[in-house]
């Protein structure tokens, strides 16, 4: 029946003719399938970008704390998991950041990181243990230095899980180690620092899910809260061509480890990282978007 048909088409339009309006009709085809795509991924693009844009206006409560109380800590611990140390661990981020800052300024750092850790994984009391974490540091030219501190750390900067502080099974114990965690800090003579992580990048609601949550152990535990989340919020919007997460849509690119650096620095520091010279490899417009990103996040959800 095909071949009649095919036989007949060909007959009335001749082979040349037949197969020319064969081919014309299939590449119209495929540029009409390939405009409609280009279609539908600019439809998400535009829906992501409505998305995010509404997600970050809400009511929330407001920090506290506004300082860690130490002005220049000279050691810091960071407590948490995989969002802290990928891209080689945001405390390499910080040092750099400082060091184009005050070159002359000395911080010692230790990441105690496990991949998917809650805060109820951690025993945070034996971080703090003599001869242990932290009792000697191999500098860049590899030189091994044993550190004898009157303390061990002046500041330990926990993270929870990314979804233990909003997860209906997990929530209770967010509350419970925060302020476990914070009491045992405090005993070995540092001070707790929470800091917020980010929402998914296809799940914006948790934006003020996080944020809230953070700012409530921040307040109950009377600790600094490092807005690292609303800042990805922010950046998001204003600059959703600068891609913060991996193909995962939760872990940190070299952006988002760059962003959540800035931000902490702003926070713990309280000086701005705009114009500073160390930009992580990107291009200055970039650099300094994510820098004043930081520095605006952090002085609009601090401020008294």
């Amino acid at each position: 029946m095909l071949s009649a048909i095919a036989s007949r088409s060909q007959a009335r339009f001749g082979g040349n003719q037949y197969e020319q309006a064969v081919q014309s009709r299939y590449r119209t085809g495929r540029s009409d399938m390939k405009r409609l795509k280009n279609s539908v991924k600019a439809a998400l693009l535009v829906v992501s970008a409505l998305l995010w844009a509404s997600s970050p206006s809400f009511t929330q409560t407001k920090p506290a704390v506004q300082t860690t109380g130490i002005e220049r800590p000279e050691s810091i611990i960071y407590i948490g998991n995989s969002f802290f140390y990928f891209n080689n661990g945001i405390s390499g981020f910080i040092s750099r950041i400082l060091a184009a800052a005050d070159p002359e300024y000395k911080l010692r750092s230790v990441q105690v990181t496990i991949s998917g850790s809650g805060f109820d994984w951690h025993d945070v009391g034996s971080y703090f243990r003599p001869n242990a974490v932290g009792r000697y540091t191999i500098d860049s030219k590899n030189v091994v230095t044993f550190n004898n501190p009157e303390r061990l750390f002046d500041l330990a900067i926990m993270m929870d899980c990314s979804q233990c502080p909003v997860h209906p099974q997990l929530k209770d114990i967010f509350y419970e180690y925060a302020k476990k965690h914070s009491e045992t800090v405090r005993k070995n003579g540092a001070e707790p620092v929470f800091f917020m992580s980010w929402a998914y990048l296809d799940k914006p609601e948790m934006t003020e899910q996080l944020a809230e949550a953070y700012t409530r152990i921040g307040n109950e535990n009377k600790a600094l809260v490092i807005p690292a989340g609303l800042a990805f919020a922010r950046s998001v919007k204003e600059r959703p061509d600068i891609s913060l997460y991996t193909a995962d849509k939760r872990h940190p690119t070299a952006a988002g480890s760059y962003l959540a650096a800035l931000t902490t620095y702003a926070a713990i520091f309280k000086k701005s990282p705009v114009g500073l010279s160390y930009t992580a490899g990107f291009d200055e417009d970039v650099a300094k978007f994510l820098q004043t990103t930081a520095w605006e996040t952090v002085n609009e959800y601090l401020a008294p």
